[in-house]
């Protein structure tokens, strides 16, 4: 896909006062390490990152007025707090904390240096409408799994508002505060062994019965194969993450879309998108996830960024009827 920038090489620098030509904000926090990257064509942050935000008030995740976007991670080497800016044709990125370089060496992929969409050639209007409308999408591909993996089990079978919720304060309880000069209220995840010791009525105050809360202590209890899979091709990460009791092919595809960047890593067993892909597609609300395949199927190798470009497009077959309501603990 032709470019807004010419290609150049990708620049890093480490700095103490500042980054190569940007003055530091008077009164503002000693700089962290830093980075400056050059993308070789359009890139949208807001288009990138929003998968990787957990809901409005995610603490792992901020986005500022100054069109900043914050994230905190916990990374193979300890906790990181990363700020990335798009000013012009370049990025900026400053990191905090001991997974300060890991952050920063992974940038370019994790803004979707790794993608391809030159891939993907749109067969429909609605796609081709909504694919010129937003040249800055990438699919990024953050490294991690635990990251993904415990919000994709905590959003099983609820609202996306009690999920949200119950991520919020599980994070905010017994996770770290963010590294650096980092906006208030951030904080980075728990470790594995600190979710594996939350005691079973703190999983309930956070509106998590004790299927999904199982699920995420099996899963911890083998943190270091599931992060293994980052180094896998997104098929045979899925295969090992679903070797988990409670994780199935829809949690699966979730992770892998963020960890992996996965362009075909479409979500099945969802309660919404095969009637949103069925009507955008085919004027067909009533879709189920087999009919959702077979309109996907001329985008093979590319099924999750068709359905995200559908996603984007804003066309939906609209509600019929209510939506899904919250429920309490003893009625999951």
């Amino acid at each position: 896909m032709a470019g807004r920038f010419a290609p150049r090489p990708a620049r890093t620098a480490t700095v103490r006062d500042g980054l190569p030509g940007v003055p530091a904000q008077g009164g503002a926090p000693r700089p962290g390490k830093a980075r400056v990257w050059v993308p070789d064509g359009p890139l949208d942050l807001g288009l990138v990152l929003g998968p990787l935000r957990r809901g409005p008030g995610d603490p792992t995740f901020r986005a500022t007025p100054d069109g900043s976007v914050w994230r905190a991670s916990l990374t193979p080497v300890g906790p990181g707090t990363l700020r990335v800016a798009a000013r012009g044709g370049w990025v900026r990125g400053e990191a905090w904390g001991p997974g300060a370089e890991w952050l920063l060496d992974r940038m370019p992929e994790l803004l979707g240096a790794g993608d391809d969409p030159a891939a993907f050639t749109p067969r429909h209007r609605v796609l081709a409408v909504t694919w010129q409308r937003t040249p800055g999408l990438r699919l990024g591909r953050t490294g991690l799994v635990l990251e993904s993996l415990i919000p994709s089990v905590l959003e099983q079978k609820v609202t996306t508002l009690e999920a949200y919720g119950a991520w919020r304060l599980l994070v905010r309880r017994f996770g770290s505060p963010a590294p650096g000069p980092a906006p208030g209220g951030m904080f980075v995840m728990p470790a594995p062994r600190t979710w594996a010791l939350i005691p079973s009525w703190e999983w309930h105050r956070a509106g998590v019965e004790d299927k999904r809360a199982a699920t995420v202590l099996r899963a911890v209890r083998v943190a270091t194969r599931m992060e293994e899979a980052a180094g896998m091709e997104p098929a045979a990460a899925r295969a090992r993450l679903e070797v988990v009791p409670g994780v199935g092919p829809w949690t699966s595809a979730e992770v892998v879309q963020r960890s992996h960047g996965a362009p075909d890593a479409v979500t099945v067993g969802d309660l919404h998108l095969p009637g949103i892909v069925g009507f955008a597609l085919a004027g067909n609300r009533g879709a189920d996830d087999a009919e959702m395949l077979r309109l996907l199927e001329p985008y093979a190798g590319q099924r999750h960024r068709a359905a995200r470009l559908i996603l984007l497009s804003g066309r939906g077959p609209g509600r019929r009827g209510p939506r899904m309501s919250a429920r309490g603990i003893a009625e999951l």
